[in-house]
This record gives structure tokens, C-alpha cells and sequence, in this order.
């Protein structure tokens, strides 16, 4: 039988779909004589998503539908869905004003319809189009996967239409066995209906060679590719490498991408940003977990950057989350000539002790130097820097020295340049912290990672007490008095109802010990 592989991309925030790219450049490399279509309903209105999939569905008579979920759990600091939800949250669990929280209550009532709904709506999605296929190719399969797939996948095996294959991270080597019919039970995935195996997503992805996406290939399959090509500011995603080495607490990148970071060779990298390039694209995200993510790989980052300026694309703008500890001075040299206009480090935390009990991995100080080397080097744009407070063992004066250390980062890029993103940590499957949470009974073994329920969510948005309602009534206030620029006015309430560290109290976490009695005789 022909094979013929329908890619659908679930309805989401219109972001670059680069997994589905990636993975449809992958597949023609193996399998030139494949038939493929990618299907984004990223750019479809919401209520044509059932239609315009039946009419693609009908005319490409997929024998293989690979679905692609991008986004579940939703717990942020941003508006979205039904509204800002970590707003929702907290008017409804702090307020002491009983309209602010009865309007907390019909936001979150709001924001859970619309959560709700969303889910449903996408396990239909995926059923009607595995039942349109079915209708032209009876033996038609589904595949899903993508970045809610990879952390929920064990929720999601009752609730997909048994034999559906659920891929974990990487699903490259899992299409290829599916195309030359042979066993891929081995790969990171399971069938609906079957029992996954324990802790699959914790098994390692194989390694792939990487080389340059096929963007002629690509745009001849995917109709909808000229959307994210007309809007000049918008940010197309690049990958330069995958894996993360990390054992951040709270993160679970580690586990879905793999400890092991796999570098795309340079030169195959700028073939793929000279094609979008010559194509009008001027503004690249690296979708890496992280552009530097260990000293090791400065090498790889310096290599890169200089081979970007080489092959004179000298009028971009790109942007990436990156560790600022792994900066060198040639490197932020590279990192202002090549045109890098903003960054996002997330540094959780301004208490060295806390960023060690968080297992991040990383020096405050070294943070610091590095960030004045970027300064010198003419760095003069955006820093978005992510705080996740009252994470474990947080105190007042661990606040204190969070807030000297926004403080030093403000003197060296300026006050205006550098924007404090305020996260609450959502707690996610496959974490330390989840671990940490069952063990200390905050959670119980069974309960379930994607529910909205108010004693649920309380528990996964990270902010236990005794500090819980202390950061529930600040946020309050900052929304009330400053909601567009909330992460500066709940650094600001902090600091005037706290106080400010001074700030090598910040960068100074001595190791503790046990202290020795003396003997005497």
C-alpha cells in the first residue's frame, strides 16, 4: 500500500510549527517517493477547524494522520484561553475583597470552560480525522504527539481512539518504522490500549544527524507556509541543537529532549537560516531548550554566530533562552554583531542558595560578570529575566536578595531594558518537584496532572504557604495598580515591603554542615 502521511497540527497559538516541519524534512530525506501534506489548523478560524479537516482529509486521503499537540497545562502569567490565569487563580484564593474574588471565581469558571473545551475539541479533532480517513484508506493510523503528548502521555492513553500510537519527544525514527511496516514498539511510544511501559519518557531519544530543512520541499507541501512569512516581526524557529543536560527541579525539558544535547552541525544550520533568509525571514528564534547549555558548548555557539556573519546576513534580529553563565567576551561579541535583539534567561531565583537547593546548576556571580560583558560588547536591547517565586525553602530574605539581584542586573543593562517575568511554578509529571510534592503528601500518587479542579490546580500552580497568601495579596496589588507592567510593580511592592539584601548576600550560599561537638575528657 502507498504511503501517504497527513500531518495535522492542532489549533494553537499561531507559533512556528517547526516539530511538524522538521519531522515532514526527515521523512522526504528517507523516503523521497512519500507522499506528504502538512494541515496546520493553527491558521484556520475556530469554527471552520471540523470542516476544513474533512475537506483536507478527503482530498489527501492520508493512510497515516500525524497529529501534532502543542500546549495543555496552562498555568502562566500571560492572557490567553479565558483570560490571565494565574490572575483567575488568585483573585479567587487571595482576594479579601468579595467581588474581586467572585471575579477571580467566574474567570476561573471561564478559563476551566474554555481548558475544557479545548481538550475535547482536540480529542475530536483527532477522532474525526482518523474516522474520515478511514473511510478512503480503512486501514489508516493516527500518530500523536508534540509537547502536551510528551508530558501527559499517560492521561492521554484512555482518552484516544484505541490503537492510536502516542510518540514521546522525537517521533523520527517512530515514522520510519511505520513506513517500512516493521515492529516500533521499542521506540518512545505506546498504543492506546495497551499499558506504556515505566517512566518511558525517561528513556534516552537515538541520536539523528541533523542537516538543513528542504524549505523548497516543505513550501510545495504545506499551503498555509506563506502565514508566518507575512508579518515582519514575527520570529521563525531554528534548531540548533536538542537535549538538555539539566536537572532544574521543576523542568521538564530534560526528560522530553534528553540529557544528552545533540549540536546540527553549523554549516547545515545557516543553509536552513539562508533559506528563510532569502525568502524575506529577518527574525529567528533558536528553539533550543537552551542556545549554551554547559560551558562545552561555547565552542559549538562561537562556531555558529561566526558562520552566520560570514555568510553576510548581517541586517537579522534573533532570540533564545540562554544560560548566562556559559557567555564569554568573544561570545557576546559574536552575539551583538550577529544582531541578537533580546534574550530570556531564567535564573528562577536571585538567592544563590536557592538556585543550588533547586538543582539549576549555575553560579549568580558568574551570571553577573557575564551580563557586563554583554553590556560592553553593545548590548543595548530587551532582557526578559524569569523568577518563579516562593519555590522550596523561600523566606524574606531569600525575596531580599531576589530583589538586589534584579536590582544589579537593572544597573547594568538599565531599568528600562530589563523586564522581570513573575512565574509561579506549574507543577508538571516527570519532575523533581513533582517528585518532592509526592513524597511530602502535598500531592497524592493518583491524582491528576490535567485537571482544572480548584483543589487540583492549587496544588499544581506552585505557591504553598506560609508565603502563598503573602504573594497572592502582592500580585494582587500590582495587578490593580500597574497590570501593564506587573513583573516591575511586584518587584517594586516587594522591595518596599521587604526591604532590599545587600547584594553579595545574593550571590553567597555557604555549604552547610553539621557542627562537630567537641570531645572533652
Amino acid at each position: 500500500m502507498e504511503n501517504r502521511i497527513l500531518y495535522v497540527r492542532l489549533p494553537c497559538n499561531p507559533i512556528f510549527p517547526i516539530g511538524v516541519v522538521y519531522l515532514a524534512d526527515h521523512i522526504h530525506k528517507q523516503f523521497p517517493d512519500v507522499e506528504q501534506r502538512i494541515f496546520d489548523l493553527g491558521t484556520v478560524p475556530p469554527l471552520d477547524f471540523a470542516s476544513a479537516l474533512d475537506t483536507c482529509v478527503d482530498e489527501f486521503q492520508p493512510t497515516l494522520l500525524v497529529f501534532s499537540w502543542r500546549d495543555i497545562q496552562i498555568y502562566a502569567p500571560v492572557g490567553g484561553r479565558g483570560g490571565n490565569p494565574l490572575q483567575n487563580a488568585f483573585e479567587f484564593y487571595y482576594a479579601r475583597n468579595p467581588l474581586i474574588k467572585l471575579r477571580g471565581a467566574i474567570g476561573g469558571l471561564r478559563l476551566a470552560a474554555s481548558y475544557y473545551t479545548e481538550l475535547w475539541r482536540n480529542l475530536g479533532l483527532i477522532k474525526r480525522g482518523l474516522s474520515r480517513a478511514r473511510k478512503h484508506q480503512p486501514a489508516a493510523r493516527a500518530v500523536v504527539g508534540g509537547g502536551a503528548v510528551s508530558v501527559f502521555y499517560e492521561q492521554l492513553g484512555d482518552k484516544l481512539p484505541t490503537g492510536t500510537i502516542i510518540s514521546v519527544g522525537e517521533g523520527e525514527l517512530l515514522i520510519e518504522k511505520l513506513i517500512r511496516g516493521q515492529e516500533f514498539r521499542d521506540e518512545r511510544c505506546y498504543v492506546a490500549g495497551e499499558k506504556s511501559r515505566d517512566r518511558l519518557i525517561h528513556e534516552q531519544p537515538t541520536p539523528i544527524e541533523k542537516s538543513a530543512c528542504n524549505y523548497d520541499y516543505i513550501e510545495s507541501i504545506w499551503s498555509e507556509f506563506q502565514y508566518y512569512l507575512q508579518d515582519q516581526d514575527f520570529y521563525v524557529g531554528v534548531q540548533t541543537k536538542r537535549g538538555c543536560p539539566h536537572n532544574c527541579c521543576y523542568c521538564v525539558y530534560t526528560v522530553v529532549e534528553g540529557k544528552q544535547v545533540r549540536i546540527n552541525p553549523a554549516d547545515e544550520v545557516v543553509a536552513e537560516m539562508q533559506q528563510l533568509y532569502d525568502r524575506g525571514i529577518r527574525n529567528f528564534w533558536f528553539t533550543d531548550a537552551q542556545f549554551i547549555p554547559a560551558r562545552r558548548f561555547i565552542n559549538d555557539a562561537i562556531e555558529l554566530l561566526q558562520k552566520i556573519l560570514d555568510a553576510g546576513m548581517q541586517d537579522i534580529h534573533w532570540a533564545a533562552y540562554i544560560r548566562a553563565d556559559n557567555l564569554t567576551p568573544q561570545l557576546c561579541d559574536l552575539m551583538v554583531k550577529t544582531g541578537m535583539n533580546y534574550f530570556e534567561i531564567g535564573i528562577t531565583s536571585g538567592s544563590q542558595e536557592l538556585v543550588r537547593k533547586m538543582r539549576m546548576g549555575y553560579n549568580l556571580r558568574t551570571v553577573l560578570e557575564n551580563c557586563r560583558d554583554l553590556k560592553a560588547a553593545g548590548f543595548n536591547d530587551l532582557v526578559s529575566v524569569n523568577y518563579s517565586f516562593n519555590v522550596i525553602d523561600e523566606r524574606p530574605e531569600t525575596i531580599r536578595q531576589t530583589i538586589a539581584y534584579h536590582r544589579e542586573l537593572e544597573r547594568i543593562f538599565g531599568a528600562d531594558k530589563v523586564e522581570p517575568a513573575i512565574f509561579f511554578i506549574g507543577l508538571q509529571p516527570h519532575t523533581h518537584l513533582e517528585e518532592y510534592a509526592l513524597k511530602n503528601q502535598i500531592l497524592k500518587p493518583d491524582y491528576d496532572p490535567m485537571s482544572l479542579m480548584p483543589w487540583t490546580a492549587k496544588k499544581l500552580l506552585w505557591n504553598p504557604e506560609p508565603l502563598g497568601s503573602f504573594f497572592g495579596e502582592v500580585c494582587l496589588a500590582a495587578w490593580q495598580k500597574n497590570p501593564n507592567d506587573f513583573g516591575r510593580e511586584v518587584m517594586n511592592i516587594l522591595e518596599a515591603r521587604l526591604g532590599c539584601a545587600d547584594l553579595e548576600e545574593a550571590l553567597s550560599a555557604p555549604i552547610e554542615t553539621d557542627k562537630k561537638q567537641l570531645v572533652t575528657a
